[in-house]
């Protein structure tokens, strides 16, 4: 965990200056450091995997025209998650907050009604692919809210976090640095979503007999 944190801090520190190297350096660090604390805790294979297109994801937005494969990286990612969710029970614990869905919905077709005609002029070509990607990200949100707390904030955050990417795509105006906000609402959210998946997942000790020693150091790490 530690060290996710601080390249964490570090990364939003040189986005804040804008060092474009350096800021590429270390956002390719930040999944697999993420990754690597979710492997030693006994974490289960779809959350790696949606850490490791997340990480596809990441790399691919650092190079110009290659957002669509970041989009599909992504989009691979929340596939992982929301299949993670259901599998969980995610459906079941949804009827108990009826309300998460509604919101989902609702927030949804506000910022794509918002953003519809801004790409249009903008980014024409990436109008059904955003509306696409964007009910993956809604998806990830409502059903992680059906597993716990934590990891329904962590969807949330990483829902912000590109929508205010789509906003500057659709030159639409957004709080400033923008930048700064983006990485912070995504990996908040990332770390969050995995923190919720880690915890649920470990009273089923996923790992047997390994789950139990990581367990007390887990608890170190996370607080």
């Amino acid at each position: 965990m530690i060290p996710y944190l601080a390249l964490s801090a570090v990364h939003l520190a040189l986005v804040a200056v804008d060092d474009s190297l350096a800021t590429s350096v270390t956002k390719a660090l930040l999944m697999p450091a993420l990754a690597l604390w979710v492997y030693r805790a006994g974490g289960p294979r779809l959350l790696l995997a949606a850490l490791a297109f997340s990480w596809v994801g990441d790399v691919a937005l650092e190079v110009d025209g290659l957002f669509v494969l970041g989009m599909a990286g992504f989009g691979a990612a929340h596939v992982c998650y929301v299949t993670w969710f259901v599998r969980q029970g995610a459906l079941r614990g949804l009827r108990r907050r009826w309300w998460v869905p509604i919101a989902g919905l609702v927030a949804w077709s506000a910022a794509i009604g918002v953003l519809w005609g801004p790409l249009g002029e903008e980014e024409p070509a990436l109008r059904i692919p955003i509306v696409v990607y964007s009910l993956l990200l809604t998806a990830t949100a409502v059903t992680a809210f059906g597993i716990s707390l934590a990891a329904g904030l962590g969807g949330a955050l990483f829902l912000l976090s590109d929508t205010l990417i789509a906003m500057g795509l659709a030159d639409v105006a957004r709080p400033e640095p923008a930048g700064v906000w983006i990485m912070l609402t995504y990996l908040a959210g990332q770390l969050l979503l995995a923190v919720g998946i880690v915890r649920h997942d470990r009273p089923k000790g996923v790992r047997g007999q390994d789950a139990a020693p990581f367990s007390v150091r887990e608890e170190r790490s996370v607080g």
